[in-house]
């Protein structure tokens, strides 16, 4: 197979990624955070723990505005700092007992979402979409 062509579609399969990832989550997060805010805690949700580092590399932030979302976040109690326990001076940041409620609540209606795009496709349709995200998932965004 030709690595140009390749590319090309998985450069298109990302930019489809972005937009049906926009499409489903547009409108779920809580009003209490800015979207930057809810980026973070969704974050966290797929991730935690993570470091400060970790969640400004991830989401292309400087680690100053990170700092500081991170602060008010822990301020709207959605998330707290967890001290290691080999390293007491390195922290982690993981999602309080509201955050994962706040997170629950905005996932189910993003499941309710993908489940309303799948509903018509057959078994086997869906069998394959969950061995090529396995796929994925495993041979390039590992």
């Amino acid at each position: 197979m030709d690595q140009n062509m390749l590319f090309q579609k998985f450069v298109a399969f990302t930019a489809a990624v972005h937009q049906i990832t926009y499409d489903m989550t547009k409108g779920v997060k809580s009003e209490m955070i800015t979207p930057v805010q809810y980026k973070i805690v969704e974050y966290l949700a797929v991730s935690q723990p993570v470091t400060l580092s970790e969640i400004s590399e991830c989401l292309h932030m400087s680690m100053p505005n990170t700092s500081r979302e991170l602060k008010k976040l822990t301020e709207k109690q959605l998330c707290e700092k967890v001290a290691d326990d080999e390293d007491r001076r390195k922290q982690y940041i993981r999602l309080s007992p509201k955050g994962k409620a706040m997170m629950h609540e905005a996932f189910g209606q993003i499941e309710s979402r993908f489940v309303e795009r799948v509903q018509h496709m057959s078994a086997e349709e869906l069998k394959d979409i969950e061995a090529a995200l396995d796929l994925l998932h495993s041979k390039v965004f590992y």
